[in-house]
């Protein structure tokens, strides 16, 4: 992957709201894969409050935890903001 992809799914697994199938659809990462590039690239302590934030039942990194009323794992605006693939569907 290269420095832009990595950053764009870091962004993407640091946002409580997009979902760890967002970013296997994406960029072929299963969420095992996601974890390992996640305590690679961030400081020790950063990953520790990600891990704990994504296993906290606030999180909806996994679309099984997801409020039935979202349909969607993107925002309106992430066309606009990131031009990423899964927004152009």
């Amino acid at each position: 992957m290269n420095p832009t992809e990595i950053d764009r799914v870091l962004q993407m697994a640091w946002e409580d709201r997009t979902p760890f199938e967002a970013i296997k659809v994406q960029f072929g990462l299963t969420e095992s894969e996601v974890i390992k590039l996640m305590r690679h690239q961030l400081k020790r302590s950063s990953f520790d409050l990600w891990r704990k934030r994504v296993n906290s039942g606030i999180s909806q990194k996994h679309l099984h935890k997801r409020c039935e009323e979202i349909e969607r794992f993107k925002c309106r605006l992430q066309r606009s903001i990131s031009h990423n693939k899964i927004s152009k569907r």
